[in-house]
């Protein structure tokens, strides 16, 4: 049986407006444990995210699934913390340039619950097979109910997309149901021209009595 990690990447920095991120987690996990298939998730929390502890956690705990949680400040970048606990920016290039390396690595779905995270949810689509940003603000009641709902259905069997849209579902309530987008890797699929067989012409009887002429034509000028 394989065992999918969804790792949890936490920041929420102590000069930010305080977010109930510790609600969205323990929402997600009493969800899991709940589940028909709870056997076959694995959940890694990882709090007060520092630039450096986002790729570590990767490393250390090699996830299908990373779900970050707390601010986005549009192109600018998602919101970490540094070493005083105060905000510090990722931009979107730098993300895109790790979930490249972490994409041959096994991720295959990144979810940013932030606010105005599409910016980095589409440059990480250029590695990750989904990936899922806000092109809005989200509120926390909003974000909660559809990380629940997401995990909800991946942890009843279901697909990406359809967890996707049943995460959509539950925002209805705060009208804040066009604000996650999926974003997909685009495949590229390399088309080959058929090999076709090269049939040489049939010698036919002047192409015989051409070829023939020349041979003697040849003989006779080396007996001269």
């Amino acid at each position: 049986m394989h065992v999918k990690t969804i790792l949890i990447l936490a920041a929420n920095p102590t000069n930010t407006s305080r977010l109930r991120l510790d609600e969205e987690v323990r929402e997600i996990d009493e969800g899991l444990r709940r589940a028909n298939k709870r056997e076959q998730f694995n959940l890694e929390q990882k709090w007060a995210v520092r630039s450096r502890d986002f790729y570590r956690a990767i490393l250390d705990y090699q996830p299908q699934i990373v779900h970050l949680c707390g601010h986005g400040a549009g192109k600018d970048g998602i919101v970490l913390e540094d070493e005083t606990g105060q905000a510090a920016l990722i931009r979107a290039d730098a993300l895109a340039s790790m979930f490249k390396l972490f994409a041959s690595k096994g991720v295959d779905c990144v979810l940013l619950n932030a606010c105005y995270s599409e910016v980095q949810a589409s440059a990480i689509s250029q590695h990750v097979n989904y990936v899922i940003g806000m092109n809005n603000t989200v509120g926390d009641k909003a974000a909660v109910a559809f990380a629940v709902a997401f995990y909800d259905a991946m942890a009843a069997g279901e697909g990406v997309e359809f967890a996707y849209e049943l995460g959509c579902s539950q925002m209805v309530t705060f009208v804040e149901q066009q604000t996650p987008i999926l974003r997909k890797k685009e495949l590229i699929t390399v088309t080959t021209q058929p090999e076709t067989e090269v049939i040489p012409p049939t010698l036919t009887k002047d192409c015989l009595h051409l070829g023939r002429r020349m041979q003697r034509s040849f003989l006779e000028e080396k007996r001269l």
